[in-house]
């Protein structure tokens, strides 16, 4: 990389509204690499919509997004006994951990120094946890985690006026059956 080339960045994305606004933040000063990995997202149909609008949000922005499969057994296992908890609790915390650990195992595997994810434009998300258990899973992988609270400034009501002139589809929930149910 020379010193003109911005630096890359692996963005996890959750959804496809939610990264229209960090990708129009992020990507004047970083090459971005998108990647999905939301084994949390629950029925498998709702899993399906949702990645589909990431998809079309990435075609739209003219970028690729990176799609690792699998992990819902994990979640599961991470979530039993822990379906009562108030949402923001420990259930999320480790959830947030199982999804940003595999994508700065993959940033780490490309050789992408920086991850950053698209969970702190949500309202219902506390930046602090995020960027915590990022930075956590990011020093176990031997990459950076940039910490930020993409909801500021405008930022989440940014991400649903980029979403509705996209004809991207909105989610009502977080993703898991146990956010749904509250």
């Amino acid at each position: 990389m020379s010193a003109a080339d911005p630096p890359r960045l692996l963005l996890h994305v959750c959804c496809g509204p939610c990264a229209t606004a960090v990708v129009e933040r992020l990507q004047a000063d970083h090459e971005l690499t998108l990647l999905w990995y939301n084994p949390n997202i629950q029925p498998a149909e709702e899993h399906e919509r949702r990645l589909r609008a990431a998809r079309e949000m990435a075609a739209a922005l003219g970028l690729a997004l990176v799609e690792l499969p699998g992990g819902e057994e994990a979640f599961a296992a991470l979530c039993a006994g822990r379906e009562a908890e108030p949402e923001g609790g420990e259930r999320c915390r480790l959830c947030y951990g199982l999804r940003l650990r595999q994508a700065c195992a993959y940033a780490a595997a490309q050789g992408i120094e920086l991850v950053a994810t698209t969970l702190t434009i949500s309202p219902h998300k506390a930046a602090a946890t995020v960027n915590e258990v990022g930075g956590r899973m990011a020093q176990e992988a031997g990459v950076s985690f940039l910490a930020a609270d993409f909801k500021r400034d405008g930022g989440f009501q940014r991400s649903v006026e980029l979403s509705r002139t996209l004809g991207l589809y909105r989610q009502s929930y977080c993703g898991c059956l146990c956010s749904r149910q509250r």
